[in-house]
């Protein structure tokens, strides 16, 4: 056919042929003991040695864990692990490196030029999941990497890697490895166009913890953000600098956010963001420039566009200001991706700033606007605040609480609209 009927995805569609299974009815039986005979206390973490990837984990590696980490090409991934194990090997570990997308000469050159010489770090070049399996159980590491999981394969299962079919068995075979040795797996998984994890979906909830490496390539900050752990907090974000001698932690992300912020400018506001339990301000920028086409633009980087068109809709109705024939640009500087309703504020004072040329000078904000002019509160308003104040800044607008905070009144307080 050429195209998926359903989704109209291109691409042909591929056989997958069920596992052939013995008529004769298995007579083992599976060993039952009582929950309350396990001892659930001993839990034994081992530190990757990098601080930024611990706090995602959770405080490190857990005996027979299977981590799913994911990211664009390009973006760091095979950079990060390597760095990992370098650093699991200066503590006495071995680490085992499959990797099935380059050859060990390749790694090598990469290891490098990291500095990373250690001879308790492993190298196979090898494509063939049991293969690996193979080399694992004889080496006995204390932790394997296979790169990628889209690029392994099974011999006995038909179709080409990456296939459904092959990413199903080669996951199932390489977790059934990690649960009977107690030696954690990092799977490394491509994405899709859409942002998503390649392969199918119940790679994602067979595994242990999903991560995902994203950031701004231009810039070379990069973000670990934790999507699934099962042995500890989802939504924690660590924080690196992508520079010529590999991935450096980044234990200040607001100072290093904020270095060569300008508070002085119209159209620029902080906003403390929290993703996961960590702080972090972020600047917002926004310009208003006189349209040159009939049509005015409305260009948004790092929030959804849909939020800047309703803000926009919100200070015409309540706060009488007019964006007609304007071209509206705003965009969050570090290439980070707001997604919490608190950045509403802080977008809209920036919005008012850059339309009247008015600097608010070093200026913090957040808050949520309501279709009718009011400003909500939003969760963790202490652990902004106390962000906002140990970076120095006094001047914050943020709603009380008490259910009277609007948006007329918000751009009093800062500065923005005359009394």
């Amino acid at each position: 056919m050429g195209f998926c009927p359903q989704c109209r995805a291109d691409g042909a569609l591929i056989e997958e042929r069920p596992a052939s299974r013995s008529a004769k009815r298995s007579t083992v039986k599976a060993d039952v003991v009582s929950i309350s005979d396990i001892d659930g206390s001993a839990e034994t973490r081992r530190p990757t040695g990098i601080g930024e990837l611990d706090r995602v984990l959770g405080g490190g590696l857990v005996p027979g864990a299977v981590v799913l980490l994911g990211g664009e090409p390009g973006v760091g991934k095979s950079t990060l692990l390597l760095q990992a194990a370098g650093a699991l090997a200066e503590m006495g570990g071995t680490v085992l490196l499959a990797t099935a997308e380059e050859s060990a000469e390749q790694v090598g050159i990469r290891a490098r030029r990291l500095g990373i010489v250690h001879p308790k770090v492993l190298l196979a070049a090898e494509r063939d999941v049991d293969a690996i399996v193979a080399a694992a159980a004889e080496h006995r590491p204390d932790l394997l990497v296979v790169d990628s999981i889209q690029t392994v394969a099974v011999t006995e299962v038909g179709g080409a890697a990456g296939g459904v079919a092959q990413v199903r068995e080669s996951a199932a075979r390489l977790i059934h490895f990690a649960k009977e040795s107690g030696v954690p797996v990092v799977l490394v998984g491509h994405i899709t166009k859409d942002g998503g994890i390649a392969g199918p979906k119940l790679l994602e909830h067979v595994v242990d913890v999903v991560l995902y490496l994203e950031g701004d390539v231009e810039r070379g900050l990069r973000m670990v953000r934790g999507l699934k752990n099962r042995f500890g907090a989802t939504h924690q974000v660590g924080l690196f600098e992508m520079r010529d001698v590999g991935m450096t932690e980044v234990p200040d992300p607001s100072e290093w956010m904020l270095a060569r912020w300008r508070g002085g400018v119209a159209g620029s506001v902080v906003f403390p963001a929290v993703d996961g339990r960590r702080p972090l301000l972020v600047e917002v920028q926004a310009l208003i420039a006189e349209a040159t086409t009939p049509q005015p633009r409305r260009s948004v980087q790092g929030i959804e566009a849909a939020r800047v068109h309703q803000l926009l809709a919100v200070l015409e109705r309540h706060a009488g200001l007019r964006f007609a024939g304007k071209d509206v640009y705003v965009g969050v500087v570090g290439g980070i991706r707001l997604r919490e309703p608190g950045a509403d504020l802080p977008v809209a004072l920036a919005i008012v700033s850059s339309l009247l040329d008015k600097p608010t000078g070093p200026l913090a904000a957040w808050g949520e606007v309501g279709l009718t002019g009011e400003i909500r509160s939003v969760a963790h308003h202490d652990r902004r605040a106390g962000e906002v104040s140990r970076l120095g800044i006094e001047k914050v607008v943020a709603p009380g609480g008490n259910g009277e905070d609007r948006i007329e009144r918000a751009l009093l307080r800062a500065g923005l609209l005359p009394e």
